[in-house]
């Protein structure tokens, strides 16, 4: 560490970002390695682009040694890119507060810091909406003003962000309004509402993802077939089955391994038809079906072929 720290700055700084970028990739790719002590001295790089790969090389780490540096680089950083990447990196820390696994003392200054770069008019967007993302974990009445407020925004980027927050939130307050957003034009809203919707695990989303699986964006039809093993149920099983007998083999393989994770979280299918069924109020008080708005039960094993041929699809022999 040493030599790493006297040599690091003589290094030309487009190596330095290319030396980043292949420590991200070895990070992704193997469980083997250990840079947390490297991205910390990159941490204090005089370039930005390095400092915020720095931030980003160290999403697996939960050390509250690293929530000061973070604070200080998200409230007085001057490149746009690092406060945004502080404000990312800054939500793992939101989730264990959420799940009480952050002294409560460190979670009240993440948040009010979090809040004043939300609530700053002349912070830019990018940092704010990654604020508002960061934020999101935490199940309360304030957090939802301010998803709520983002959703409200004319930035689009700053609605993306709102929708990505409903989906971090699993809060199912937001069910109505993610459903409503699978119909945007705007193509990168219509899959942040795809995404938030696997990770709401919304049943009644599911005749809507059917229907965008017809989508031109290939990575909106890759979301929703993602989407579709998060929630499960017949008509999503059955979906992603006539996907996988296609002739596509990158979607085969994508609805492959949705139905292997479908199939892995059927255990907890119960506790997933519950909660959803009560969110928008659809269900059956005395059968406990849940129905979309064309009235077809989503739980009926022939709901998908009837939803596909209504489509006016064909299916393959």
């Amino acid at each position: 560490m040493t030599l790493f720290e006297e040599r690091w700055p003589r290094i030309d700084v487009e190596r330095r970002r290319a030396i980043m970028q292949r420590m991200s990739e070895l990070i992704d790719e193997s469980f083997d390695v250990e840079f947390t002590a490297l991205n910390r001295v990159a941490m204090r790089d005089p370039d930005p682009q390095v400092r915020a790969a720095a931030i980003s090389n160290l999403w697996e780490s939960e050390d509250e040694g690293l929530i000061d540096p973070y604070l200080k680089l998200l409230m007085e950083d001057e490149a746009p890119m690092v406060r945004a990447a502080a404000a990312s990196a800054l939500g793992k820390y939101m989730l264990l507060a959420e799940m009480e696994e952050l002294d409560a003392t460190q979670a009240a200054k993440i948040r009010q810091a979090l809040l004043v770069t939300i609530r700053n008019p002349l912070e830019l967007v990018e940092p704010r909406r990654r604020a508002v993302e960061a934020i999101s974990f935490l199940g309360d009445e304030e957090v939802r003003a301010v998803i709520e407020d983002a959703y409200n925004s004319l930035d689009d980027e700053m609605q993306m962000s709102a929708l990505f927050a409903m989906g971090r939130s699993l809060d199912q307050y937001w069910s109505g309004t993610v459903i409503v957003e699978l119909a945007n034009t705007t193509e990168a809203i219509r899959l942040e509402a795809v995404r938030a919707s696997g990770e709401l695990e919304l049943r009644q989303a599911v005749p809507h993802l059917v229907d965008l699986l017809d989508d031109p964006s290939r990575e909106v039809v890759s979301s929703v077939i993602h989407s579709l093993g998060q929630i499960g149920g017949p008509v999503a099983r059955r979906a992603l089955d006539v996907v996988a007998e296609s002739e596509d083999q990158e979607l085969v393989q994508e609805a492959e391994d949705a139905l292997a994770e479908l199939q892995f979280a059927s255990g907890d299918e119960f506790l997933s038809f519950d909660l959803n069924a009560g969110s928008l109020a659809d269900d059956d008080d005395e059968g406990g079906m849940i129905w979309d708005e064309e009235g077809l039960d989503l739980d009926d094993p022939d709901a998908f072929d009837i939803l596909w041929k209504n489509k006016g699809r064909e299916f393959d022999d």
